[in-house]
């Protein structure tokens, strides 16, 4: 870095701008490669372009000194310069002054070497942009610590890193286009909330100094979403930023990006629909409907099955167990399939984990685990067949919850009940408790229609569709802090 820096210097004392505000350029490489893919070996042409990238090859002979220039997109172009064309002291300060990992601007005719390389042969040359630090070695794999801390130079480096942007970018405008197909509207709400709600989940909490009042980050989109389709916009959706006070794994990240859609006269059928199809748009933007996870091959053309959660929980446990069933019989089970449980839990708890440690990691084509019970979801409604369950239902594909979904429970008595005892819960000291939120019930008392609603977290979409874990998925995901050099 110390040489580097003397560069800059020499740069600025020779009265050249190592970061100039514009570079000359008339052509991307892109433009140039598509431009003149055709030439032959040694062919030469007249046509003179003005390109721009990042050195990421430079190989410094006598007369003649060749380097490959990268552009964002990863495209890469071989340019040229030599003694006859650029003059000896151009030649000389490319030499002494060009690092691997520069910006640099060439002009010059466009040229195909005796070896077949479609170039540039440099007429002149200047800086873009002197870089400072060097670059992590290309052939040689940086660490996912540092892939992850340093994405930036992982981008430079990585044409995977690259590719993820992109597909990922792809995955969000092929679900938002499917949503809008089908007459949804999106609309943004706001993270800084007074009082948290909309899912089961810690909060990260501030203070605003303009009203003197402690605020949190949302953990949900879906409590004024839902106000939206009580004023009358009866299709409305959301993807935005969920913060969550929670721990960090493979699957799971204080930050994500979430996406919530709710339907004026829609039910869990109508919702799980329009769920599968976003997911077979988002496969198609990704390259295709046949996964490879490591659970196995899914075949998102093949059959999406309905599995209710009472009854895959028996068939994993290998007795009968029902909504009735009680807590004691449930520990027992977790005891002998040797899953940790808390003496405290409830019978609705117990089948909830029994559910998530025996049920979930078998399903690896898509599958709807459906008709849970209450305490699963505070804000699913009430079955219309089976008091003791609620409508709402997990997607769960490659042993992983990809999205959920529920009929919406629209009665404000009932909702009052249900986020009362969540408070309640949340003042005896359980901190992803639900508070009692007066302003969403209020919305609720003006008359909300029938609704479906759905989440779906779009870094786990991501993650089916490249087998990366969420860090990866995530372009700047958060890191403990390094430790002091």
């Amino acid at each position: 870095m110390r040489v580097r820096r003397d560069k800059r210097a020499r740069l600025l004392a020779a009265g050249a701008a190592p970061y100039p505000v514009v570079v000359p350029r008339t052509h991307t490489l892109a433009e140039v490669r598509a431009g003149w893919s055709g030439l032959d070996a040694g062919e030469e042409t007249q046509d003179v372009v003005a390109v721009a990238g990042r050195v990421i090859f430079v190989r410094n002979t006598g007369k003649l000194c060749f380097a490959t220039l990268q552009e964002g997109s990863g495209t890469r172009l071989q340019v040229m310069l030599s003694l006859a064309e650029v003059g000896e002291e151009a030649l000389e300060a490319w030499k002494h002054l060009v690092d691997l990992g520069d910006h640099v601007a060439v002009r010059g005719r466009v040229v195909s070497s005796r070896r077949g390389e479609l170039s540039v042969m440099a007429s002149e040359w200047s800086m873009a942009s002197k870089a400072l630090r060097p670059l992590p070695v290309l052939h040689k794999d940086l660490s996912e610590e540092s892939r992850v801390r340093q994405r930036y130079a992982d981008l430079v480096v990585r044409q995977e890193a690259r590719d993820m942007v992109r597909t990922r970018a792809a995955i969000v405008s092929a679900v938002r286009r499917t949503l809008e197909d089908r007459g949804y509207l999106e609309i943004e709400t706001p993270v800084l909330q007074l009082v948290h709600g909309g899912a089961r989940a810690r909060p990260f909490t501030t203070h605003m100094n303009a009203f003197d009042q402690q605020m949190t980050l949302r953990i949900a989109l879906e409590l004024n979403l839902k106000k939206a389709v009580v004023g009358g916009v009866d299709k409305v959706f959301e993807i935005g930023r969920i913060f969550r006070n929670e721990g960090v794994d493979s699957t799971h990240s204080p930050e994500f990006t979430m996406l919530e859609a709710y339907e004026a006269y829609g039910d869990q059928h109508t919702i799980a629909e329009l769920t599968r199809a976003m997911v077979l748009a988002a496969a198609d933007a990704a390259g295709g409907r046949v996964v490879d996870t490591p659970l196995g091959e899914v075949d998102l053309d093949g059959e999406w099955r309905w599995l209710r959660v009472y009854d895959g929980v028996s068939e994993a446990a290998g007795q009968e167990i029902t909504p009735d069933t009680d807590a004691a019989t449930l520990r027992a089970v977790m005891e002998r399939h040797g899953l940790e449980h808390d003496p405290g839990w409830d019978a609705e708890k117990l089948v909830l984990e029994l559910l998530s440690g025996l049920v979930e990691p078998t399903l690896v084509q898509p599958t709807f685990v459906y008709d849970y019970p209450p305490s699963a979801q505070p804000l699913a409604r009430p079955h219309r067949e089976d008091p003791r369950l609620i409508e709402a239902w997990d997607l769960i594909i490659a042993g992983v919850e990809r999205a959920t979904g529920f009929s919406e429970l629209v009665d404000p008595v009932i909702q009052r009940e249900v986020l009362t005892a969540q408070s309640l819960q949340a003042a005896a000291g359980d901190v992803e408790a639900m508070q009692l939120d007066e302003d969403f019930l209020r919305a609720l008392e003006y008359g909300a229609p029938p609704m479906g609603g759905m989440g779906m977290g779009i870094d786990r979409l991501v993650m089916l569709f490249t087998g990366a874990g969420i860090r990866e998925t995530i372009l700047f995901p958060h890191l403990k802090p390094e430790a002091p050099h």
